[in-house]
Order: C-alpha cells, then sequence, then structure tokens
C-alpha cells in the first residue's frame, strides 16, 4: 500500500472575516511557482491512458502544482508516481452527477484515502437541492466531509452552477460551507458552461473567509485564470496547466 502524502489541513482553514481576492491574485500571479502552486492539474478524460497520468505526473512535479487530479481508477498509480514529491493526489469521488448514495460516498472516499488520496472532489447533490431537501444535501456533504477530514483528506463540492438559478447558488454554497467543506468549487467539467468570473464572485461573496473556491472547466489561458482569481477563486482547476504557466513565464521575460 502506498503510504500516504501528509496534508497540514490547518494551512487550508480560513477563517469568518473576508478574502482579499486582488491581494491574492497579484502574489499568485508573481511567479511561476506561485502561480503553479494554486492550480489543480486535471486530466479526467474517461480514455485517459496509464501514460498520460504518468506524464500528467511528471509535469506536477517539475512544475509543482498544487494537486494532481484524476479518476478514481488512477489513483493507485497518481499516488505512486508522486510518492516522496509532496503533491497529493485529489480524486472525484461519486457520480458527475451529484447522484450517488450517501454510502457510496462514504465508501469510496474510505477506499481512496487509503491508496493515499488527499483531495476528494464531490458534486453536490443537485436534484435534492432543486427539490428544496436542504437537510439531505447537507447530510451527503457532511457524510463525505467526516470521512475525508478523518483521513486528513480535503474536501471540495461542487455547485455545477450552469445547472443552478441564482438563489441555488447562494443556498448550496452555504449548505456546503455549514456541512464542512473545505472547497466550493464552480463546474464538474461535464455540464453544459464551466466557471464564470460571475459565479466566483457570487460564491465568495458567500464563503468570506470560512473556505475555500475553486474555479474549474474552461480556464485554458492566463487571462482567465487572472479573472477567477480575482473573483475570488485560490484555487483552479484545468487540464491547460502547463500551457498557463509558460504563458506566464514569456509575458515576465
Amino acid at each position: 500500500m502506498a503510504v500516504p502524502i501528509p496534508i497540514d489541513r490547518a494551512d487550508l482553514e480560513f477563517d469568518n472575516g473576508s478574502f482579499d481576492s486582488y491581494g491574492f491574485a497579484a502574489e499568485a500571479l508573481s511567479s511561476r511557482a506561485a502561480l503553479a502552486a494554486v492550480i489543480d492539474h486535471t486530466l479526467l478524460k474517461p480514455e485517459a491512458t496509464r501514460v498520460e497520468i504518468v506524464n500528467l505526473c511528471d509535469q506536477a512535479i517539475e512544475y509543482r502544482f498544487a494537486c494532481v487530479m484524476v479518476n478514481p481508477m488512477w489513483a493507485a498509480t497518481a499516488v505512486a508516481r508522486l510518492s516522496g514529491s509532496g503533491i497529493p493526489v485529489g480524486v472525484a469521488i461519486g457520480s458527475t452527477l451529484g447522484a450517488s448514495l450517501v454510502s457510496t460516498l462514504r465508501h469510496e472516499a474510505a477506499a481512496l484515502a487509503r491508496l493515499g488520496v488527499r483531495e476528494m472532489d464531490m458534486v453536490m447533490p443537485i436534484g435534492q437541492l432543486k427539490s428544496g431537501n436542504h437537510h439531505a444535501v447537507q447530510h451527503t456533504i457532511h457524510a463525505a466531509a467526516v470521512v475525508a477530514h478523518h483521513h486528513g483528506a480535503v474536501l471540495k463540492v461542487i455547485l455545477e452552477t450552469a445547472l443552478l438559478s441564482m438563489e441555488e447558488k447562494l443556498r448550496g454554497a452555504e449548505i456546503a460551507i455549514q456541512a464542512a467543506t473545505d472547497f466550493i468549487k464552480t463546474s464538474s467539467g461535464f455540464a453544459s458552461t464551466g466557471a464564470t468570473a460571475a459565479d466566483v464572485a457570487l460564491i465568495r461573496g458567500v464563503a468570506g473567509g470560512r473556505c475555500g473556491v475553486k474555479a474549474s472547466d474552461g480556464i485554458r489561458t492566463l487571462a482567465d485564470v487572472k479573472a477567477m482569481l480575482e473573483a475570488g477563486a485560490n484555487r483552479i482547476g484545468s487540464s491547460a496547466s502547463v500551457a498557463i504557466v509558460r504563458e506566464l513565464e514569456r509575458d515576465r521575460d
């Protein structure tokens, strides 16, 4: 069994005050290393091969990305490849539809944690949110958070903003915070549209300094990243991570 990479969750905790989006963005965009440190290097295509996953991990080691995000079947491969690097492996747990049983989420989170996964992204139960069953939404998220935190892992809850009304985005973000998520994430990458600066700002407005905000899906350029960071994101999910970091290097040169 792979040796888990320890994560100090205290480094990811926020107070209840405000979040300085512009200050954070300026720091993150100040150097290649600072930018890479806020990007989740992502490959979630169903057709991704082992060679591609290994290459993803090698790139993460070279650029020092915040995390490598893969599908569950590649968790052990990624953990083994990143062993000793200090870079955590992240995995999407449950259905990308936000329709998994609570027991499924718990079991998968525990199984992946035992493999060494230290960041977990889940889609909130969208249908329950739209049905007004807020207790079920909070219970589902909290169940996953308890397992993740027990194993020293971080939980990110995906709102899937493309499918929600303004009221549902606001309500969903608050429920996720009350259920002990570490991050609220905009999108899974499997809906009709992805992150927008407006949605990131909306989520940060709810979260304040209580949790992190991850912008993901459709973020392919340095300008995209800058817009998301200035809107309030403190983590970016992208499959174009290397190109984005190289763009910053060219701009600085």
